[in-house]
């Protein structure tokens, strides 16, 4: 009853086809980078704190080639991008910096060629995409890494590390999407690895891959298909209000305070200044712990603690609605499941829910019959991060 994932071999089918009809010939690269999904630790990266997300076999792909022409040719098959799905600008250079502009969806591409420390001398590409736009499974990193990994292979360029190219792809967001994200996005669509998640320290920049590879449960994604106008105006504020909180306690960030720091300066704190640091500084001890129970297999611990964490959410940062509630209240009646949490900014998108494999199924029919929308399921395993494709091996 889940949604069925795309093959990526049938993405680059369906790209290269495309890509035929509107530039003529054949490509001959194509690579692909995946979305995420975070099992715990929202709203952590920009306090300094932990972040535990993993791969999903929901990808972007970018087929294409390289050309001398000085132009940046490219068309996006995706239905939710804004209008035009074809673009076209000019290969950086010293005296012709990249801009960005519109349509939105190309800034991402733009951001990333010109933070690309190799020569650009001009390309033909087509983008398609399984990662729902809008869902909290970051489709913008996917397609931020995704464009670095053709450029490397269209240049023969590679990254100084795979460190710098998830810094050199957060940056292209910063600059060009005027999204101040933190790290995590990009360094899990680098660095993931198939069968296990990753544990990001948001400070120091040092990832510890975990596995997650039991078949006896999986995570279950389920997309609320809401998207609520606040995200993008929101995220910016409670940014600003951890560092208030951060400031006034006088730590570099939340990652240095305590829940008893914060009690001490509570009365010189606004109340949502101190809920939202509250949520900060309890999850990122949560964070930790949740990777702690789940070395030992303790699904029921770690699951009380995704639960934990979407409460926080809800009540102390303010960013969830009532559609993922509904969604985490649905999920937690069923047998089977162990907790349940919106993962992501918030204000609609995704749940991601850790239950017992043989109650997929009666999770799914119960969300169903409770939930009031239409929600779409993915039922996840760790995958793999960004990487080049054969074209062979998909029959082109």
């Amino acid at each position: 009853m889940s949604s069925k994932i795309p093959e990526v071999s049938s993405l680059v089918s369906e790209a290269q086809s495309v890509f035929t009809a509107t530039y003529g010939g054949s490509a001959d690269v194509a690579v692909s980078a995946p979305g995420r999904v975070n099992i715990i630790g929202e709203h952590t990266d920009y306090n300094d704190g932990f972040v535990f997300p993993m791969a999903l076999p929901l990808v972007t792909v970018i087929i294409g080639r390289k050309t001398e022409s000085g132009m940046c040719r490219v068309h996006t098959l995706s239905e939710f991008a804004d209008k035009p799905l074809q673009v076209e600008f000019e290969a950086p250079s010293q005296s012709a910096p990249l801009k960005p502009g519109v349509p939105n969806w190309a800034n991402y591409i733009k951001g990333v060629v010109a933070n690309f420390p190799g020569v650009v001398s001009g390309f033909d590409a087509v983008v398609t995409t399984s990662v729902p736009l809008g869902g909290g499974l970051s489709s913008s990193a996917s397609l931020e890494v995704a464009t670095y990994t053709f450029l490397e292979a269209i240049t023969g360029t590679k990254a100084p590390s795979l460190k710098e190219k998830a810094l050199s792809c957060q940056k292209a967001e910063h600059d060009f999407a005027n999204m101040p994200c933190g790290i995590m996005d990009q360094f899990i669509s680098t660095m993931a690895r198939e069968g296990y998640a990753l544990l990001i320290d948001c400070r120091s920049l040092e990832s510890t891959l975990v596995p997650l590879n039991d078949p006896s449960v999986s995570f279950v994604i389920i997309n609320s298909n809401v998207r609520h106008t606040l995200s993008g105006t929101e995220y910016p504020t409670r940014r600003k209000q951890c560092h208030e909180a951060a400031k006034a306690m006088k730590k570099e960030s939340l990652r240095d305070a305590t829940l008893q720091d914060l009690e001490t300066l509570k009365s010189s704190l606004s109340e949502e200044v101190y809920r939202r640091a509250r949520h900060a500084i309890s999850e990122i001890h949560r964070t930790q712990q949740a990777v702690s129970v789940l070395k030992k297999a303790d699904y029921s611990q770690f699951g009380k603690l995704m639960t934990e964490s979407h409460n926080s959410l809800r009540a102390d940062y303010d960013v969830s609605c009532s559609e993922l509630d509904q969604l985490v209240e649905a999920a937690l009646e069923v047998e089977g499941v162990f907790g349940s949490r919106m993962t992501g900014g918030g204000f609609g998108g995704c749940t991601v829910t850790l239950v017992k494999q043989d109650c997929v199924d009666r999770l799914i029919s119960h969300i169903l019959k409770k939930y009031k929308g239409k929600p779409t399921f993915y039922v996840c395993v760790p995958s793999e991060g960004s990487q080049q494709l054969s074209l062979k091996s998909s029959g082109l």
